[in-house]
């Protein structure tokens, strides 16, 4: 099939700041940089691109619901800037005006109500020849339509976190209650959290919903295509592959001279510098701060009294100092061009993580030529080449992560050559050039076969 008659419809939460949503964002500019027809379909838009459409769930409820969004919206300036503005809209829309969801809510259910999931197909200038779906949480997808949605249109399901999977959380941790139907979860507060234990009637429903859906499964690791094969939503799977996420190489590369880099940063030309990356860094509960803030103080203390910044990228506050060492926060950058030169600035990209599936952070350090000291858990050991491009360390050992970090920091030529073995690892794997193209011959793939087995009347 030529590239013009293949029109693509992604889906995705946000074409903003997550990584799933950035995933989604950067193949959609690709796509459409190629002469697709794509189009991107959210339940929040963020970005003023026309190929970005907004599904229509707002517009889809009853008058009740439709008034009481509107008098949410006209809290909008205030939200960030008052304090419980935000949770005073979401009760006057969420709660006011869709009293349903509110039970919904309490009983511990998940909520899908959103009607405009519905009218996905009706978005586009012309029906697409493939939908392509990816972090279908948020408060914006009903996953009751998947079985309709994947009988009209061959349906890619891009997973991110474990959501999917299990009764409601986005990872499990060490819990292994969703192999089997969950139900008494050990935390409810993990994201998405809920009020009750309903876990159990979740895992069922989405099972349910699966069994009747025709899906085409990816996963950015292999780590995360064993769970699936574990799970619930392996009766629906027609085809999966495990296609590595991409970054632009033309942004995260490496920097020629990293001197001139910090001095346009106002960093100091001389100190040791670490850098984390992470929305919400201090607030994450998949990253592990605390363990990063130990590991750096240690690292401070045997380097011989020279200076080490810990650069904390996608948090606002006031700098510390943890023993010799200085934290400096800065807040999240929407440009890539500037984050990267962060990550060229750094002589050692650090990420303590709890879970993780494929985070693109690491794959931006790489690009950079910024080895990497990782906690190898979920897909960070399929990113990190321990020894090669950076080092693993065990969940929660700081001790582990200071030592790492500190031999590179100590031996300049091991540093250099890791980060030479980080870019070329980069450009060889993590390609978004890469991603893009093996996308587009699976899409090519399903369409032809799809054709072949409902030839047209």
């Amino acid at each position: 099939m030529e590239k013009e008659r293949i029109r693509i419809l992604q889906v995705s939460t946000s074409d903003g700041r997550g990584g799933a949503e950035k995933v989604a964002y950067n193949l959609h500019r690709a796509y459409r940089a190629r002469g697709y027809p794509a189009w991107l379909a959210v339940g929040y838009k963020q970005t003023d691109d026309e190929h970005v459409l907004v599904i229509p769930n707002d517009a889809c409820r009853g008058p009740w619901a439709r008034f009481w969004a509107r008098v949410g919206r006209m809290l909008n300036p205030f939200v960030g800037r008052v304090k419980g503005a935000g949770r005073l809209q979401q009760w006057i829309s969420r709660g006011i005006g869709r009293p349903r969801r509110l039970w919904t809510l309490l009983q511990g259910h998940e909520d899908f109500d959103f009607p405009g999931t519905w009218r996905l197909l009706d978005l586009l200038p012309e029906r697409p020849d493939i939908v392509h779906c990816h972090n279908l949480h948020g408060d914006y997808f009903d996953l009751r339509a998947l079985p309709w949605l994947s009988r009209q249109v061959p349906v890619v399901l891009t997973l991110h976190d474990a959501w999917l999977l299990s009764g409601h959380c986005a990872h499990s941790f060490d819990c292994e209650r969703w192999k089997t139907g969950c139900g008494q979860c050990p935390d409810l507060s993990i994201y998405p959290a809920v009020k009750r234990d309903a876990t159990a009637y979740n895992w069922r429903r989405k099972r349910d919903i699966y069994a009747q859906s025709r899906l085409y499964v990816a996963t950015p690791s292999r780590w995360l295509m064993r769970k699936v094969e574990q799970s619930i939503l392996t009766p629906a799977v027609q085809e999966a592959r495990v296609i590595p996420n991409g970054i632009d190489l033309s942004v995260f590369r490496t920097a020629a001279d990293r001197r001139a880099v910090r001095a346009a940063l106002g960093l100091p030309p001389d100190a040791k510098i670490l850098l984390f990356a992470a929305n919400g860094i201090r607030r994450s509960l998949w990253r592990d701060f605390e363990m990063m803030r130990a590991a750096v103080a240690r690292v401070a203390e045997r380097m011989g009294g020279q200076a080490v910044l810990f650069l904390a990228l996608g948090d606002d506050a006031p700098p510390e100092h943890i023993g010799r060492a200085t934290v400096q926060f800065v807040p999240y950058q929407k440009d890539p061009k500037v984050v990267a030169r962060y990550y060229q600035a750094a002589d050692v990209y650090v990420h303590a993580a709890r879970a993780d599936t494929f985070p693109n952070v690491v794959l931006e350090a790489l690009a950079c030529g910024t080895p990497v000291v990782a906690t190898a858990v979920g897909g960070i050991p399929e990113q990190v080449g321990d020894g090669v491009t950076g080092f693993l360390v065990p969940p929660g050992d700081a001790e582990a992560m200071a030592a790492a970090v500190v031999a590179l920091l100590a031996d300049e030529a091991l540093r250099k050559r890791f980060g030479e073995n980080a870019a070329q690892e980069a450009r060889k794997r993590f390609n978004l050039d890469r991603q893009v193209n093996e996308y587009i011959e699976w899409y090519q793939g399903i369409i032809e076969r799809r054709n072949h087995s409902f030839p047209a009347c």
